[in-house]
């Protein structure tokens, strides 16, 4: 199995804390940011950073759907790690300051993938599809903090 890695990033015309608390707001902002390819949203615990237990779905092509129970921590300023228990999946969203009132959020997933073909098939489309689908998520961020 070899690990698969899919990375989307985006200037956000924001502060990198005003845009890292909007991240890190479960309970209030999060869900807001969420494309068509996430369902069941709920805060199981905490819902602000550190020791946020959240559920979701993913359903990343008409026929692969994961159930994901996230832990959130937040090793480092600025960056927040969402690990599914479900899965090998490990999500860290990491934000940082891009010049005068600028940001720039970076997310990167990673998961030990498949084996043989499959895997191939994989490795080769599954990160090009989740880019999109966190692209989607950082438009949203951007445009939820840029009006504020």
């Amino acid at each position: 199995m070899a690990q698969v890695e899919a990375t989307t990033e985006r200037i956000i015309a924001a502060k990198a804390e005003d845009v890292f608390d909007t991240l890190a707001d479960y309970e209030n902002s999060r869900g807001k940011l969420l494309t068509e390819h996430f369902s069941e949203y709920e805060v199981r615990e905490g819902g602000d950073g550190e020791g946020t237990l959240v559920h979701w779905r993913l359903q990343a092509t008409s026929k692969r759907v994961r159930d994901c129970l996230l832990e959130v921590t937040e090793p480092t300023d600025g960056q927040l790690v969402e690990k599914d228990r479900n899965s090998s999946m490990v999500t860290t969203w990491t934000v940082t300051p891009a010049g005068e009132g600028k940001s720039k959020a970076v997310v990167v997933s990673v998961w030990n993938g498949a084996g043989g073909i499959g895997g191939f098939f994989e490795r080769t489309f599954a990160p090009k599809g989740l880019a999109r689908i966190y692209d989607g998520v950082l438009a949203r961020l951007a445009a939820e903090v840029e009006k504020a």
